[in-house]
């Protein structure tokens, strides 16, 4: 088997890349000359961002449904098959609903924590053998919402799980060089919201957050990053 092209640049896994902070964050991490492997069920958003990234050579788009183990397995092994390598791995896919503990459907709550958590935990499951091999680096999207309770919102839930799964991340690799990293946005202007807010952060505010704990050298693990906007109260 011929050796990958370009072999020797790092490779970011993301998954929920089709649209808001995975996006942004594809786009960063190829301006600081990482390759990017871009994961989301949209197949047609992956591919045309895949383009705009560089194609081939550049972006691998894979369709994968996170809360699918097989879809995952399938995901680490097309990137590696294309890049040779992982290099950090972005469990970004997510998303949240009404709040109320009569707000919302039981089905949605359901997709919800299947997507949150469990589809985070199969992404740590399934790049760890190859981020080990790099001593990589793990990110999770998580939220101000993990750090605090917020009134009736199983996302909020959800989001305290992911917390805890960091912290139980960083001590299960310990003395092997894997990094593990929480993202938490306050407020984002993203298209998780079907009501967009004002005064908000942007994808790409979130997007340098992750570059910034990719850049760190080998011995600094930056542990959470909670950002909120300057005008977010709480």
């Amino acid at each position: 088997m011929s050796e990958p092209a370009n072999s020797d640049e790092k490779v970011m896994l993301i998954t929920g890349a089709s649209s808001g902070i995975g996006a942004a964050t594809a786009r960063h991490a190829r301006a600081a000359g990482w390759r990017v492997v871009l994961a989301a069920r949209s197949e047609q958003r992956l591919a045309d961002l895949a383009d705009e990234l560089g194609g081939p050579d550049a972006a691998l788009a894979v369709r994968c449904d996170v809360t699918e183990w097989e879809d995952q397995q399938r995901m680490v092994a097309e990137s590696l098959a294309t890049f040779g390598r992982i290099d950090a791995a972005f469990a970004n896919a997510g998303f949240g609903g009404p709040r109320g503990f009569r707000s919302d459907t039981p089905e949605h709550w359901r997709d919800m924590v299947l997507t949150n958590v469990y589809g985070a935990a199969l992404t740590i499951r399934a790049t760890l053998d190859a981020l080990e091999q790099t001593k990589g680096h793990v990110l999770i999207t998580s939220s101000v919402a993990g750090r605090r309770a917020l009134p009736g919102s199983m996302y909020s839930a959800t989001k305290h799980a992911v917390t805890a799964m960091g912290e139980a991340l960083r001590q299960d690799v310990e003395g092997t060089g894997i990094r593990v990293t929480l993202i938490e946005p306050g407020m984002t202007d993203t298209p998780f919201f079907d009501n967009r807010p004002t005064n908000a952060l942007q994808d790409d505010d979130i997007a340098r957050a992750v570059i910034y704990a990719i850049s760190q050298p080998p011995h600094v693990d930056v542990n959470e990053i909670l950002v909120r906007p300057t005008a977010q109260q709480g």
